[in-house]
């Protein structure tokens, strides 16, 4: 009874989702349009799993004989997550090419909270054997995909799967065939991960009409999840809780209290879940927390405040600048000069500091931030030693900062790159080449000059 009163809502809020995205903003919309083929019938289904040796799980039977079944989507799919919901018994060889049928029936591998030695390991036949034949290669990714039915692809090299059989048979896993670790969606089975897929789209105020249809999921109404978060003890649960909440559009000041009351009670991932739902909110009400979380983590401030309060980095140059000695890692000085490009300021005396760091990622970052300077040319000193870094990779990127400077102190080392590359490298001459074109050289021109810094241009063109 309580499946044929979820498919009843599902039906509900397909029309709803439907309604409300109108524009189909929402990713893969334009191409399913919320369309959904006549369902399936229980000879089509009973074949299916005849041909396969196998039995569908029953909320995945009950989509397909109760709601849809293909549509007018990618590959005929139907209104669904990403590109939408593949028909029954079609890109089943998505995964594995060959021998589909005899990989479908084994039971799955994968599992939640799979360690990277146990993905690698998993991998291990396929990475460490450069000469695997296309047999044995199909035969590794048999035994790495096994169990999984293709229901779905979110793009490029995306997927949804549908865990056929063992421990989590029927759980939806998001897998990516170039072979980077797949990850599990939280629900437990394919009409509840659909069915919040839904409720991701509705918005709380429309929710707020009908709250009886939207008590069920962690992307309904933002009361009833506050009341599972509050209802469990596991950690994993309470986190899908706060991403549901943190999905929303708008929260109400009740609710936020609630939220701030948690994050003085909290420690660890939950803390800092809540502090970035308070700052997609409520900034102001966050400023305080963030300040004090910046002793705990400058990435994750620099990060929320670059995500949901852009308009308001100018509030951190001070903690930047008191916490230059604290950024050693290339993600968040990233994110620092993100914040500092909003500030619409010369940052450049906390920037150049950067351009000496041992991180190569770090002297990168720092070089295409200054290059971004209106007043970039004041810092000729700077890029003067970028290219005569050991890095191609900095080389390159200084070179690529330099447009629009027209100084002849830097033909000398313009020079020496030529020299050092006698043919095209990393890109290196070809951006040179573009920085020389004002002063009427070239790479294989300009060796033939000498530069120094009395030198006239006017005899050089």
């Amino acid at each position: 009874m309580e499946e044929l009163n979820q498919i009843e809502r599902i039906k509900k809020k397909l029309l709803i989702a439907k309604n409300t995205d109108k524009d189909l903003k929402v990713f893969g919309a334009d191409s399913h349009k919320y369309f959904l083929g006549e369902t399936a019938n229980s000879d089509q289904i009973l074949k299916f799993e005849k041909d396969y040796n196998l039995e569908l799980p029953e909320d995945y039977k009950a989509f397909l004989l109760h709601i849809g079944n293909g549509g007018i989507s990618y590959a005929d799919s139907a209104a669904g997550p990403g590109y939408g919901i593949y028909p029954l018994g079609k890109n089943v060889d998505e995964f594995i090419s060959e021998n589909a049928k005899q990989y479908l029936k084994e039971d799955c591998k994968l599992y939640p909270e799979m360690t990277d030695h146990f993905w690698a390991d998993l991998n291990k036949n396929i990475e460490e054997d450069e000469d695997i034949s296309d047999e044995a290669f199909e035969e590794e990714l048999g035994k790495i995909f096994s169990g999984l039915l293709p229901v779905g692809t979110q793009g490029c090299t995306y997927y949804h799967a549908l865990v056929l059989n063992g421990e989590f048979k029927g759980r939806i896993v998001n897998v990516d065939i170039d072979r980077q670790k797949p990850y599990f969606a939280f629900e437990s089975n394919f009409l509840d991960w659909y069915e919040r897929w839904l409720d991701g789209i509705i918005p709380e105020s429309t929710m707020a009409t009908q709250p009886d249809l939207f008590k069920y999921t962690l992307s309904g109404l933002a009361g009833y999840i506050l009341e599972v978060f509050f209802s469990t003890e596991n950690h994993d649960t309470k986190i899908e809780c706060l991403n549901g909440i943190l999905k929303k559009e708008k929260l109400d000041s009740a609710t936020l209290d609630i939220v701030e009351e948690q994050y003085k009670l909290s420690s660890g991932e939950i803390k800092k879940e809540i502090l970035q739902i308070l700052t997609k909110f409520d900034y102001e009400r966050a400023k305080p927390h963030l300040i004090s979380y910046s002793d705990e983590s400058l990435l994750d401030v620099f990060q929320f405040v670059f995500w949901y309060a852009k308009d308001k980095s100018i509030d951190w140059l001070e903690v930047i600048k008191s916490n230059i000695e604290n950024i050693h890692d290339e993600e968040t000085f990233s994110f620092c000069t993100y914040l500092l490009e909003a500030m619409n300021l010369d940052y450049a005396d906390i920037i150049v500091p950067f351009t000496y760091n041992k991180s190569e990622d770090v002297r990168v970052d720092a070089y295409y931030a200054l290059g971004k300077l209106e007043n970039k040319s004041n810092y000729i000193d700077a890029f003067i030693s970028g290219l005569n870094d050991e890095s191609n990779r900095v080389i390159h990127i200084v070179l690529q900062a330099l447009n629009g400077v027209e100084d002849r102190r830097l033909l000398k080392y313009y020079k020496l790159i030529a020299e050092k590359f006698p043919v095209e490298k990393d890109y290196i001459l070809v951006n040179l080449n573009h920085r020389l074109k004002p002063f009427g050289l070239t790479n294989k021109t300009i060796k033939k000059i000498k530069t120094d810094l009395e030198i006239d241009l006017n005899n050089i063109k």
